[in-house]
């Protein structure tokens, strides 16, 4: 999955970045705020457990995260923050799925629409693409620990499957097992790279290395947008595109 870890490796490189700005705060204060209309507790809201990891990974002030989560609990002042995803296709016809939490959803379609066109694309109609991908529970823990005691704590916790590339293991689980698979790993003092729901699709389509190019730029640009959390792809970048540092 070649693209799907160039696309990854990206977001994480752009997050490092928006975090030096304190941009990403702004996303991570959306999604605390949305998912904890599930309840303020995240001993019972798991959705709300992965984006409180994700505020204080950003260095984000206590005061701040106790404000998000009284808003989207109903306890403190606050617009109505709506969860759209929109769906279409972008250059060389990869198929591309959008996430955004949004005060304003004329705003956030005309931003969204307007991205689409500048790239080349097209916004599709709901469920036009979204069949093609899979919510998924991810982990990423590094080589340093043994596979096999890895596997087997994650395998008798519920995980799906692991795998081995150039930077660690990949668990894979489902979104609603993705707390307790990382609780063992936690109770085995396994420490974790990195751990999120995602989107990924089946049916990949293959790009070179001016497709790849291409794609990247209207990913880029949607990913940077103030009302988009997330931007999924079908797309499989070329081995021969080299991402600019």
């Amino acid at each position: 999955m070649a693209g799907h870890s160039k696309w990854a490796n990206i977001k994480h490189r752009k997050a490092r970045q928006d975090a030096s700005r304190g941009k990403v705060w702004t996303k991570v204060i959306r999604e605390i705020t949305v998912a904890a209309k599930g309840g303020p507790d995240p001993a019972d809201n798991p959705r709300l457990r992965l984006a409180l990891d994700k505020a204080n990974a950003a260095n984000m002030p206590k005061d701040t995260i106790k404000r998000a989560i009284q808003k989207g609990s109903g306890t403190g002042e606050m617009g109505e923050i709506e969860e759209i995803t929109f769906e279409g296709y972008g250059p060389n016809g990869v198929a591309i799925l959008v996430e955004t939490m949004t005060d304003n959803r004329n705003r956030t379609v005309a931003d969204v629409r307007h991205a689409f066109s500048k790239f080349g694309g097209n916004l599709g109609t709901d469920g036009s693409v979204a069949y093609l991908f899979n919510k998924l529970g991810v982990i990423q823990i590094a080589k340093s620990y043994n596979e096999d005691d890895v596997m087997e704590v994650v395998l008798d916790a519920g995980a799906d499957d692991m795998s081995s590339n150039e930077t660690g293991f990949e668990v894979i689980t489902s979104p609603t097992n993705l707390s307790g698979v990382l609780e063992a790993l936690k109770n085995k003092n396994i420490d974790t790279i990195d751990a999120e729901t995602t989107m990924r699709a089946d049916v990949l389509v293959d790009l070179d290395s001016e497709g790849s190019e291409k794609v990247l730029k209207i990913m880029n640009f949607l990913d940077d947008l103030d009302d988009v959390q997330e931007v999924y792809t079908n797309g499989e970048f070329s081995d021969d595109f080299e991402i600019e540092e």
